[in-house]
């Protein structure tokens, strides 16, 4: 079932490595693109139901990717370290 708490499959936001990757600080690309610090760090935490798509052509052209290099389908043990 999609909605099970029990699965372990979740949406993986890599906020933080593109971040890091473009030596950029979540509360420059808040400004950048317009988002209270603390919407982006919901997102950032992978706490976020939804993301609008104008929100993530703004987070993909400041940060030059595709949504693809931001959000991933994974399961959660595999991403542990």
């Amino acid at each position: 079932m999609a909605d099970d708490p029990d699965d372990s499959s979740h949406i993986v936001v890599r906020l933080d490595e593109l971040l890091y990757e473009r030596r950029m600080t979540l509360t420059e690309l808040a400004d950048r693109i317009g988002i209270t610090l603390a919407n982006l760090s919901i997102l950032k935490t992978g706490k976020a139901k939804a993301i609008r798509f104008s929100t993530l052509e703004a987070i993909c052209r400041e940060l030059d990717c595709q949504p693809g290099d931001l959000l991933a389908y994974g399961n959660y043990e595999e991403d542990q370290p």
